[in-house]
């Protein structure tokens, strides 16, 4: 009988005994478990093929970097080989830590260099028409759905986890602010506008009309129950595709690319903005720069007598 994976007895307790320091200390969400799960799963499954399923002490940068190689040739994109790369590194300092191995076969590893590209948008006029086309679609729950999906992930620069599981609880009207659990279960404040409190308490109305037992969590499908990742991405894709058709991507993150980018273009300080986006470190936000420049050089071609 085949199976997915196969991974050797003797690897199975030190992995099972990260991934529980994962969830335990470290507080990780489960899709982020899951994620570091399955790339140790391809790592492992790698070893027991091509080398019997070596011990853990054994494993060698030379062994590492041969799986990196086969994952290169298989063209896996960069970005990814190096997620993979950074749960090996989390993995092998977690069980040098704890006594298992003696020396990480990480050091000499070097990730592959990710091709830098600009986050895809919505430029400003575009986001305005998008918006009114809303405002005037709101006949039935999916449409107001739309609205709400639009007007939050603009309004906020929220993930779209974040949103499916923000609660009612989570938006204060008295301090006019959402607080989102982020990525490590990592809390931040977002402000919003009277304006936007007012489309989340009209929404919220209309779910206790609609539904006599309405979820604690702010957004609901047509049947009442949470809105889910798919739902979400779907409705988004097709306002987007209506309404920004030479957009090269389009999904909810291009909103909350759209929302930083906005911020930066109106002269945002980054380090705001990487609070907003709940981001770790700075290097993450000053993707967004990159939109400001060439908007700057813009402005200066069809501004400057020598341009």
């Amino acid at each position: 009988m085949a199976t997915s994976f196969f991974m050797p007895v003797l690897t199975q307790s030190p992995i099972q005994s990260f991934l529980d320091y994962l969830k335990f200390e470290k507080r990780y969400s489960r899709h982020t478990i899951v994620s570091y799960q399955n790339d140790l799963d391809q790592f492992f499954s790698f070893l027991a093929s091509q080398y019997d399923g070596i011990p853990l002490k054994s494993i060698t940068h030379s062994i590492v970097r041969s799986w990196v190689v086969e994952l290169m040739e298989d063209e896996i994109q960069a970005k990814s080989i190096n997620r993979k790369i950074s749960a090996l590194r989390s993995f092998f300092k977690y069980q040098l830590k704890t006594g298992v191995i003696e020396k990480t076969p990480m050091s000499n590893i070097i990730a592959p260099k990710v091709s830098k590209r600009l986050p895809t948008f919505v430029n400003e006029q575009d986001t305005k028409q998008l918006m009114e086309a809303l405002n005037t679609a709101t006949e039935d729950w999916k449409s107001l759905n739309a609205k709400m999906l639009f007007v939050l992930f603009y309004a906020t620069g929220m993930r779209l986890s974040e949103l499916i599981n923000l609660k009612e609880t989570q938006v204060d009207k008295s301090k006019s602010y959402i607080k989102v659990l982020g990525k490590g279960n990592k809390e931040r404040v977002i402000p919003i506008t009277k304006d936007v409190l007012t489309i989340i308490e009209d929404y919220r109305q209309q779910k206790r009309k609609v539904f006599e037992e309405p979820a604690e969590i702010l957004l609901v499908t047509e049947k009442g129950k949470p809105l889910y990742a798919k739902y979400a991405y779907l409705l988004v894709k097709k306002y987007l595709g209506e309404q920004a058709k030479n957009l090269e991507k389009k999904s909810p993150h291009v909103l909350r690319h759209t929302f930083a980018t906005h911020l930066t273009n109106n002269g945002a300080d980054l380090n705001a903005v990487k609070e907003l986006l709940g981001h770790a470190s700075l290097a993450a936000t000053q993707i967004y720069t990159h939109n400001t420049i060439e908007k700057l050089k813009d402005v200066y071609k069809k501004a400057h007598p020598k341009a």
